[in-house]
């Protein structure tokens, strides 16, 4: 098998404030193919987007600061790289969806000078070609009359729009691995199943890796070959989709199952689904967290 595009080996994250240190990610390790989708899960503050933040640098410090492990791109450990070399792999090699556009996308400035920046920055071609590649993007994300939405500021524009606008940012450059961060948040489903095809559609043209983190199981169901589940800053379970949903090892695991509502499923009968989970033997060590 092909040596993984990236490698997060015994990563932690700490954030340093004045109640004390805490390890928002504690020893997370896992790895990423090309061309797969690997999903992320855990409920929030599990530490999944601390760690999407982590493999492009991007922890704010302070509070935050990498204490240790190593994040290993194409065999290169980001984490000993200069600040100069980083920014030429972030937004051009490993792309970042992140989960507001309405707060992520800049308020001041048209959709079409915020996708153009970054070709500007990483491709060197002048800002006339940079805008002709941006309409070109927002055609690829199924935008309608791009050459208008171009002049548009994000407050124009509904949520779906904008989801799609950021997903132009992030494969305006082809990139190797894209980190898509709750790419689906406050969207209705038919926009969400919209996104979801979009994003799919352009990994299989690309041929990118994709990192999708989300508390959605039914979305990875649907999207992801693997799944690695995050509790409290550290992996408690790494599985094949299928072996998942299945036959899950961890307790933490089967209770993020058991918290899907089923159609027409009483509240009686869910809660004797959650014991029969709970009963279920696990492989896997459940001594306490920290």
């Amino acid at each position: 098998m092909p040596e993984p595009i990236l490698q997060v080996q015994q990563l932690k994250t700490h954030f340093y404030l004045m109640e004390g240190v805490v390890p928002a990610v504690e020893e997370v390790s896992f790895d990423l193919h090309r061309g797969e989708t690997l999903g992320l899960v855990g409920e929030s503050g599990s530490g999944k987007s601390v760690t999407a933040l982590s493999i492009l640098r991007l922890v704010p410090d302070p509070p935050g600061k990498i204490v240790g492990g190593k994040i290993l791109f194409e065999g290169k450990d980001l984490l000993a790289l200069p600040e100069k070399e980083m920014r030429k792999i972030r937004g051009n090699r490993i792309s970042m969806i992140f989960q507001e556009p309405m707060t992520s996308l800049n308020p001041v400035l048209t959709i079409g000078e915020q996708i153009a920046e970054g070709i500007v920055l990483h491709e060197n071609v002048g800002k006339k070609e940079a805008m002709n590649q941006s309409i070109e993007m927002l055609r690829k994300v199924e935008i309608p009359a791009p050459e208008r939405r171009v002049r548009e500021y994000p407050h124009q524009l509904s949520g779906g729009m904008r989801q799609r606008v950021m997903i132009a940012m992030a494969l305006a450059m082809r990139p190797d691995l894209l980190i898509a961060d709750e790419p689906t948040t406050a969207l209705d489903v038919t926009i969400q199943r919209q996104i979801l095809d979009l994003i799919g559609k352009l990994q299989e043209e690309i041929g990118m890796a994709v990192l999708l983190i989300t508390h959605n199981l039914g979305i990875i169901a649907e999207t992801a070959q693997r799944v690695v589940v995050m509790k409290e800053g550290r992996v408690v379970e790494t599985s094949d989709v299928f072996s998942l949903f299945e036959k899950p090892q961890h307790s933490y695991t089967r209770q993020l199952l058991a918290a899907v509502p089923r159609l027409g499923e009483t509240k009686k009968w869910s809660k004797k689904r959650k014991e029969a989970f709970s009963r279920q033997p696990s492989a896997v060590s459940e001594e306490p967290i920290f």
